[in-house]
């Protein structure tokens, strides 16, 4: 294992993200915050109670999750699609430097921002919604897992991706909206039975109620259930890399 080349990739992909804290901190938390103030805090105080859980900190899981998902796919699909776009991805292909090292640097770097990103949100959600965490290493777990799997997907659109317009598809038409329509705001329980089975077939749903169960030990699917589909998810990206960098698609033409 090159170390030191997972360290230069990792390096570099960071110290761009300090060096552009207003772009990448700072816009997501403050978007973020005004969720927290609009439903949390004003709307939330006339909403019912979901699972005996105040609404305000019902919806903390689901805007984390939120983040986190766009978050994690854009810093991703961003940071492998600008070397393509340069030209100096030739430059790591011709280095002594394996894909799984390639895959790490870029992807681990992605995933530390999210998960920097998303404590910070939980940090600053406090003030608006007095939430609790009954299960701390789950939540953990969740969250890097979540962010690990959706940097694996982000890797992916920035190799598809062969223009800036394709990079910004996927998390705008696709996943936001799957996002907000998988029990973000809400519990999938309050929808009508057959939307019930419906939402079931959107993956967001399985991370956002495993996410929310580590909270509050609510869940509107099975945790075990959450946590498989996460994890098959992310074997499913990594095979695809590992197909994508044998046979050189979009990379190496």
């Amino acid at each position: 294992m090159n170390l030191h080349a997972i360290r230069a990739i990792y390096v570099f992909e960071m110290s761009r993200t300090f060096r552009t804290l207003l772009q990448s901190i700072a816009s997501p938390v403050i978007s973020t915050s005004l969720y927290f103030i609009v439903f949390g805090s004003a709307i939330g105080e006339h909403m019912p109670e979901v699972g005996g859980v105040k609404y305000g900190a019902f919806i903390v899981p689901g805007l984390v999750m939120l983040a986190i998902l766009t978050e994690s796919i854009s810093n991703a699909s961003f940071g492998i699609y600008m070397p393509r776009f340069i030209g100096t991805i030739y430059e790591v292909l011709s280095a002594p430097v394996s894909v799984v090292e390639i895959v790490i640097g870029y992807v681990g770097a992605a995933a530390s921002k999210s998960i920097l990103l998303g404590l910070i949100i939980l940090i600053t959600a406090w003030p608006f919604a007095r939430y609790s965490v009954a299960h701390p290493f789950w939540m953990l777990a969740f969250l890097v897992l979540t962010s690990v799997t959706f940097s694996l997907f982000g890797f992916l659109i920035g190799i598809w991706a062969d223009g800036w317009e394709k990079l910004q598809i996927v998390p705008t038409l696709i996943i936001t909206p799957l996002t907000f329509l998988g029990g973000s705001f809400y519990s999938i329980s309050m929808l009508p039975a057959l939307w019930q089975k419906i939402t079931l077939f959107n993956p967001v749903v399985y991370l956002v109620s495993g996410f929310r169960w580590s909270f509050y030990g609510i869940s509107d699917v099975d945790v075990g259930v959450s946590l498989g589909m996460t994890l098959v998810f992310m074997a499913l990206c990594l095979a695809t890399i590992g197909v994508i960098f044998r046979t050189g698609w979009r990379i190496k033409v």
